[in-house]
C-alpha cells in the first residue's frame, strides 16, 4: 500500500445508499474548509434515480442520484472514493463492485459485522489492484481543511473544537471511530492539530491496517509525527513494529495500544469490536505497548499519559524548527437549519396549514382528541368517524346510525343514472380506479345528487321564516328555482322511494323531533297536488332529517348549523356514500373484463 496523501481539497466521493445526515455533515465540512465544489459528487441508491436536495453552505444544490455503481462511476470519473452505507449484508458486493471500477482508488466500508470470508477477498483484490480499503466498521477518516468520509469527527462543533477545518501536522490512525474523536480533541489542545485521521475499523480484518497508514503518512512532507491507538487483540500492531525495527518510518510516533484492564479478568474479554478480544499473551495491550517502545515508539505508562507524550514529542520538534507555526484562520458560520434552530429556540416559523380534526403526531393517531385504539375499543362505527372527522364531537348513537343508513341507502342507484354511467364507460375505456371513481364523481351537482344541500338551506330558511308550504312554493316559482328535494324521474306519489320511506320511519322512532321532516312532507303533499311526479326524493329527505339531527341533539348553535348548510356538509355525505357504488361498478367492468363502450348511434338524433 504506502505511497501517499489519498484525499485532497479537490477529493469527490461517490455515497452509497443515502444517507441524509452523514452527507449534509460532508457537506457542512466541505463550506467549513472553503471548498469550491462539493465532496460528494453523486448518490447511489440501487432502483431510484433522480436528484436529492441538500445544502452547501447557504446553497441549496440537488446531488444526483444513480441507480447502480457503475453509472454513477460513468457519470463523475472525477469521484475516486466510495462511500459504502449499505448493511452488512450487502456491502461485501457493492464494494467489490466499486473496486473494480478504474475511477475508483478508495472504498470506505461503514457497516460492522461483513462476513470475514467477503473482507478476505476485498483486502486482496485491494491490495492485487493498488486500492485502498478503510473499513468495514469504521466512521471513516479525514483530511483536514480538505475532506472527510460520512460522520467521521462527528458534529460541526466538535470539528470546530478540534480545528480540524485546517491541516496540522499530525498523523492519526487508530482501530476505533469513537476514540477518534477523543483524540482529535486530545491532539488539538497540545499539538497545531491534524493533517489526516484515519479509523481502519474495528472487525477482526480490517482492509487496511494501522502500518499500512503510518507508512503512507511517513511519506506525507506535511505530516511531521504520528499517533497511533491501537487495542488487544490481534496482531496488527506487531507490523507497525517491524517497520519500525527495519528503519522504514523516520518520523516520531507516540502510540499507545489500549485494553490493559483486560488482566484484571479471570476470563477472557470481549471489548466493544470484533477484533478487541484478549486472547494470548502476544495480543494483550501490555505486550503490543512494549513491543512498540522497544522497537523505537514513544509509548507512555498509561492512557492518561498519553497526552503528555504526544506534546512532548510536538515541542521537542518544534523547538528544533522541524515545525513551523500554523496560521490560525476563523471558519465561515455553518448556517443552522430551520428545524434546528426552531427546536433551540433561537427562530420562529409560522405554519402552512391548520388541523383542527386529526392529529397523527405521538405512539398513534387521533380524530377529534379520540385516539384511534380508544375507537377500536369502543366498537364504533363509520358513522361515529364521521361524526368526529366532521362534527368534530361524539354524536348520540341514533345520529351516528342514522349517518351509516344514509350512506347504505345511498351508496348506488343501479348503472343508469349519470354517476355510474360515467364511471362503467371510464372503467371500459381501461383507466385507472381512481380515474374511474372521479369521473363518476364529478357528474354530482345541482341535477345529481348534489341537491341535499340546497334542499336543506331552502327548507331551513322557509320553515325559519314560518312560511306555509303554499308561500314557499310558489316563492320559488316566482324566482325561476325548482324546489331542491322534491321531484323524481321514475318515482310517483303512487310509488314512493322506498328509501325515503324508510329514512322517515327511522327518524320517527328516534329522532327527539323531526319537524323539518314534517313540513317537507307538507310541501310535498302541495307540490303532488300539482303533478304527480313531485315527490318528496332522496336528497330532500336527507337535507330536512339532517337539520332534525343537527337542531334536535342539541350539540349545535343555530350558527354551526347555518355553516354547516352553507359548506356542503351534506352533500359531502352523498359522495362518501356514492363512491362506494362508483368503486364496485369499476370493479364489476374489469373483472367482466368489458371492452371499449361505444354509445349506439341509434340512440342519437342527428340533426341540424
Amino acid at each position: 500500500m504506502a505511497t501517499g496523501q489519498i484525499f485532497s481539497k479537490t477529493t469527490q466521493a461517490l455515497f452509497y445508499n443515502y444517507k441524509q445526515l452523514p452527507i449534509q455533515r460532508m457537506l457542512d465540512f466541505d463550506f467549513l474548509c472553503g471548498r469550491e465544489t462539493p465532496s460528494v459528487a453523486g448518490i447511489i441508491n440501487p432502483g431510484s434515480e433522480g436528484f436529492q436536495k441538500l445544502f452547501f453552505g447557504q446553497e441549496e444544490i440537488a446531488i444526483p442520484v444513480h441507480s447502480t455503481v457503475e453509472a454513477a462511476c460513468a457519470a463523475h470519473p472525477t469521484a475516486d472514493v466510495f462511500i459504502n452505507f449499505a448493511s452488512f449484508r450487502s456491502a461485501a458486493a457493492s464494494s467489490m463492485t466499486a473496486l473494480k471500477q478504474p475511477t475508483i482508488k478508495v472504498v470506505a466500508i461503514i457497516a460492522e459485522g461483513v462476513p470475514e470470508s467477503d473482507t478476505k477477498q476485498l483486502i486482496a483484490y485491494a491490495r492485487a489492484n493498488n486500492k485502498v480499503v478503510i473499513g468495514p466498521a469504521t466512521v471513516g477518516g479525514i483530511q483536514a481543511g480538505a475532506f472527510k468520509i460520512g460522520d467521521t469527527a462527528g458534529t460541526i462543533d466538535n470539528i470546530i473544537q478540534c480545528k480540524l477545518y485546517r491541516p496540522g501536522s499530525v498523523g492519526f490512525v487508530s482501530k476505533s471511530g469513537g476514540m477518534s474523536n477523543e483524540l482529535y480533541n486530545t491532539i488539538a489542545r497540545v499539538t497545531d492539530g491534524i493533517y489526516e485521521g484515519i479509523a481502519i475499523g474495528g472487525d477482526v480484518f480490517p482492509g487496511s491496517t494501522l502500518s499500512d497508514h503510518v507508512l503512507r503518512f511517513n511519506n506525507i512532507p506535511q505530516i511531521k509525527m504520528i499517533v497511533v491507538l491501537g487495542e488487544l487483540g490481534g496482531r496488527d500492531e506487531y507490523s507497525l513494529v517491524e517497520a519500525l525495527k527495519q528503519g522504514k518510518i523516520n518520523k516520531p510516533v507516540v502510540a499507545w495500544v489500549s485494553g490493559t484492564c483486560a488482566r484484571l479478568f479471570k476470563s477472557e474479554v470481549q471489548f466493544g469490536h470484533a477484533g478487541a478480544k484478549s486472547g494470548g499473551e502476544m495480543e494483550s495491550a501490555q505486550a503490543k505497548n512494549q513491543a512498540l517502545r522497544e522497537a523505537g515508539a514513544v509509548v507512555p505508562t498509561s492512557y492518561e499519559a498519553f497526552e503528555g507524550a504526544i506534546k512532548d514529542t510536538f515541542d521537542k520538534l518544534a523547538d528544533e524548527g522541524k515545525i513551523s507555526a500554523v496560521k490560525e484562520i476563523t471558519p465561515p458560520q455553518i448556517p443552522e437549519d430551520l428545524n434546528t434552530a426552531i427546536k433551540s429556540g433561537k427562530v420562529r416559523a409560522p405554519t402552512h396549514i391548520i388541523s383542527t380534526i386529526s392529529d397523527d403526531r405521538g405512539e398513534e393517531p387521533s380524530y377529534a382528541g379520540v385516539p384511534m385504539s380508544s375507537i377500536v375499543e369502543q366498537g364504533l362505527g363509520v358513522g361515529d368517524v364521521i361524526s368526529l372527522l366532521w362534527f368534530k364531537r361524539s354524536l348520540p348513537r341514533y345520529c351516528t346510525r342514522f349517518i351509516e343508513i344514509c350512506i347504505m341507502l345511498c351508496a348506488d342507484h343501479g348503472p343508469c343514472v349519470s354517476g355510474a354511467h360515467n364511471t362503467i364507460v371510464t372503467a371500459r375505456a381501461g383507466k385507472d380506479l381512481v380515474s374511474s371513481l372521479v369521473s363518476g364523481l364529478l357528474t354530482i351537482g345541482p341535477r345529481f345528487g348534489g341537491a341535499i344541500d340546497d334542499a336543506a338551506r331552502y327548507f331551513k330558511d322557509a320553515y325559519d321564516r314560518g312560511l306555509t308550504p303554499y308561500e314557499f312554493v310558489e316563492s320559488m316559482k316566482k324566482k325561476g328555482i325548482r324546489v331542491p328535494g322534491i321531484g323524481h324521474r321514475i318515482k310517483r306519489g303512487d310509488n314512493r322511494d322506498q328509501r325515503v320511506l324508510l329514512l322517515q320511519r327511522y327518524a320517527r322512532e328516534n329522532f327527539p323531533s323531526v319537524k323539518y321532516m314534517e313540513y317537507a312532507v307538507q310541501v310535498e303533499t302541495y307540490t303532488l297536488s300539482k303533478a304527480n311526479n313531485l315527490v318528496l326524493n332522496v336528497d330532500g329527505a336527507i337535507g330536512s332529517l339532517f337539520l332534525d339531527l343537527l337542531s334536535g341533539s342539541g350539540l349545535f348553535t343555530k350558527a354551526e348549523i347555518d355553516e354547516i348548510v352553507e359548506i356542503g356538509y351534506l352533500n359531502g355525505l352523498f359522495v362518501l356514500a356514492r363512491s362506494i357504488g362508483l368503486i364496485g361498478h369499476t370493479f364489476d367492468q374489469k373483472r367482466l373484463k368489458q371492452p371499449l363502450y361505444r354509445h349506439p348511434w341509434e340512440d342519437v338524433l342527428y340533426t341540424k
